[in-house]
């Protein structure tokens, strides 16, 4: 459960150590981690040679706004859900020069949890040249904890879709 700035740390050299063999470019749509991933990835030295920006959309409309995102993904299904993940990475790699982007949307809590999606409910998605993957995880701990298990789960899913 406790995640670690030194696993992220590595998470994100290995990522860019990757990316930047591979000659691709990243970017982001973070929702409930509010930028951390951004901020772990472009500690890395060297990371403007594979990242080339981050998206931070925390409310429906910048996610409708900035992303692209239709309206009725989000009535349908919700902010936290596969489906507008989906499309947040979407729109990302639209609105970016990248060629992968990595989405994120969640119930850190302490509130904002449904009966159908707990605190801990983390949807994270994929976007390799138009090939998507996305998966809901839930997490144990404290809002903290959520988010950062929400970076390092984004960062892992980050060396599996890209070959590593």
């Amino acid at each position: 459960m406790n995640v670690t700035p030194e696993q992220l740390a590595a998470l994100a050299n290995e990522v860019g150590s990757l990316l930047k063999a591979q000659g691709m470019q990243l970017t982001t749509a973070e929702s409930c981690t509010g930028g951390w991933l951004s901020k772990v990835i472009t500690d890395v030295p060297g990371s403007s040679q594979w990242f080339d920006r981050g998206f931070v959309t925390y409310t429906n409309m910048s996610k409708r706004e900035m992303l692209g995102v239709s309206p009725e993904i989000l009535v349908r299904y919700g902010a936290v859900s596969e489906e507008t993940v989906r499309e947040m990475v979407k729109g990302a790699l639209k609105r970016s020069h990248a060629k992968v982007s990595v989405g994120i949307s969640g119930i850190a809590g302490p509130g904002g949890a449904t009966i159908y999606k707990p605190v801990g409910t983390v949807c994270l998605a994929w976007n390799v040249g138009g090939v998507i993957k996305s998966i809901t995880q839930h997490f144990e701990g404290d809002r903290e904890q959520v988010r950062a298990q929400a970076v390092r789960d984004a960062l892992q899913g980050l060396l599996k879709v890209c070959g590593k």
